[in-house]
């Protein structure tokens, strides 16, 4: 099952919102075929397992799984009639899918079949690979992740509106991999007005482009800022921040990452909507020139945020607060 999970790894910026799956197909402690979810949309795990397997199967083959197989038709056929069709007989599972349209249901499929299904191996590190889409059907909402760059004075940008980066090149092609990472980018009107940004996700390998959302009551936009640039752009007016993620959690979205400024950042933050916390820390100071992050010093603590880990790069200081 490891050795599932690890196959299944490198394609977690391409598969997404779906998760990162991996199959193989073992004799007497031999992996005689491996396979993954590559895309999003592509064939399953599974049926790639069973693609690169050249050979018959008989009694002492078993197939690893490290989620539960579809027994729906999706954007691909039901994972479980194709492995009853091969005449495999036992089959051992990572975890059970959150998803209420699988749960539960595939591995019944596979006993009613008559095959000998096990469950539960590796169950947490799976769930671990997959945070996001786990959280997502069991919360009936997205993760939301709140990303913030602070001068060691926990000072968002100067007051008088003059410009300067506050955190090293290091840290601005880390946040890139953090952009990767989930399916949508959101923002506020302020922060695209006033800092032009590109809000895409500037990586060295392949990945799914997260989705963009302004939040604003502004009608009209130039289409030539570069935020608008790929057209991946999604005007939302709703000032209701819970109207705002509740509509998202109708969509194949698992994650949302907020990037904005202190107004909309406190804003998310005194809702209660903010699951992880990542904070880019320079070593230089603002002063009283500058504009604070945060209108109550203890709002981390109050809104049920835990250290998680800090470490340097570069010279600025990245921690991770988490529910």
């Amino acid at each position: 099952m490891k050795r599932a999970i690890e196959i299944s790894a490198p394609y977690k910026y391409l598969t997404k919102p779906n998760p990162m799956v991996g199959a193989l197909i073992v004799k007497d402690g031999e992996i005689l075929a491996e396979g993954a979810h590559e895309k999003f949309g592509g064939p399953h795990a599974e049926v790639n397992c069973f693609n690169a397997f050249k050979d018959k199967f008989d009694f002492d083959h078993v197939m690893f799984c490290t989620l539960e197989p579809c027994n729906h038709h999706g954007k691909t056929p039901p994972c479980t009639e194709k492995i009853i069709a091969s005449g495999i007989k036992k089959i051992v599972i990572g975890s059970l899918d959150p998803n209420p349209i699988v749960a539960g249901k595939g591995i019944k499929r596979l006993r009613d079949a008559g095959l000998d299904v096990s469950v539960g191996i590796l169950a947490p590190e799976v769930r671990e690979l997959n945070k996001f889409f786990f959280f997502k059907h069991e919360n009936k909402r997205p993760y939301v992740t709140i990303k913030i760059a602070s001068s060691a004075d926990w000072m968002s940008h100067n007051r008088n509106g003059s410009t300067t980066w506050i955190t090293s090149a290091a840290s601005r092609s880390d946040v890139q991999k953090v952009r990767a990472e989930h399916d949508v980018i959101l923002t506020g009107g302020n922060t695209v007005r006033d800092d032009q940004p590109r809000m895409d996700a500037r990586v060295e390998f392949p990945t799914l482009q997260p989705r963009k959302i302004l939040l604003t009551s502004q009608e009209e936009w130039d289409s030539n800022l570069i935020f608008f640039k790929d057209k991946n752009v999604t005007i939302n007016k709703e000032r209701n921040l819970k109207e705002v993620i509740k509509d998202l959690s109708h969509k194949e979205i698992n994650s949302v990452l907020v990037e904005a400024g202190p107004k909309l950042v406190n804003s998310f933050l005194h809702e209660g909507l903010c699951d992880q916390l990542i904070v880019y820390q320079s070593p230089d100071s603002l002063g009283e020139g500058g504009v604070p992050w945060f209108e109550d010093n203890r709002i981390i603590d109050k809104c049920g945020l835990s250290l998680k880990s800090s470490y340097t790069i570069d010279r600025d200081k990245k921690t991770i607060f988490e529910k």
